[in-house]
């Protein structure tokens, strides 16, 4: 009997941890991107789970490592959607239109992304260089970007010789900036960057930006 329901209790241990960790995770989400890394608390972590301070620190050694596997979990969604990009069938001008979109749907559905990327920035991306996965995670979005770059270039459809890192900070900032900015921009000049009615505006916009940037002709040095 022992032998049988063992590994059903192995297995269900496994289970109840990676949901206590995902909940544990899920709500440091929230908590950091909230108050920051130096106004959250562990304790209101631990009060807003079903867990304990303990157990917190048990499955990730402090506050530190915590933010770092927060980090680490929001990054991987991110990339998890790059990976699944598939432009293949596209013509060079349709696929980085469709890569620019991706990047400005993701944006818009994680604002907690948005936030956690502006604390990171504050405290000098120390917790992402600690990190071992998010130090060697990359961008599948730059491999993407390069063979269309290449392919663009070699059908004649891009004139520019523009540097794939290039293109995908060019893209990132005005998702990052629609989002982040969203209040400021606002109160400055009186439009919601991400009010509903616009959505189509600026996601067509992005993309014309990007196309006009990669197609315009370049005066010689």
């Amino acid at each position: 009997m022992t032998s049988v329901d063992e590994p059903a209790r192995s297995g269900t241990r496994t289970r109840d941890a990676a949901r206590t960790r995902a909940e544990i995770l899920d709500v440091a989400t929230r908590e950091f991107a909230r108050a920051g890394y130096d106004g959250a608390r562990v304790d209101e972590i631990a009060a807003r789970t079903r867990t304990t301070k303990r157990m917190i620190y048990y499955y990730f050694g402090g506050k530190e490592q915590l933010f770092t596997a927060v980090l680490e979990r929001a990054y991987g969604v991110i990339r998890e959607a790059e990976q699944q990009l598939d432009v293949e069938h596209l013509d060079p001008v349709a696929a980085i239109r469709r890569l620019a979109e991706v990047t400005f749907d993701h944006h818009e559905r994680h604002p907690d992304f948005i936030r956690l990327v502006s604390i990171e920035n504050i405290h000098d991306a120390e917790h992402i260089a600690s990190s071992e996965m998010l130090g060697s995670i990359g961008s599948p979005a730059l491999d993407v970007i390069r063979r269309i770059l290449e392919d663009g270039q070699r059908s004649g459809l891009f004139t520019a010789d523009v540097d794939a890192v290039d293109l995908h900070a060019m893209i990132s900032s005005f998702c990052f900036f629609r989002v982040a900015n969203r209040h400021t921009f606002g109160a400055l000049f009186g439009r919601d960057l991400i009010a509903p009615d616009q959505r189509e505006h600026y996601r067509t916009m992005l993309g014309d930006m990007v196309i006009a940037y990669l197609t315009a002709e370049r005066a010689a040095d």
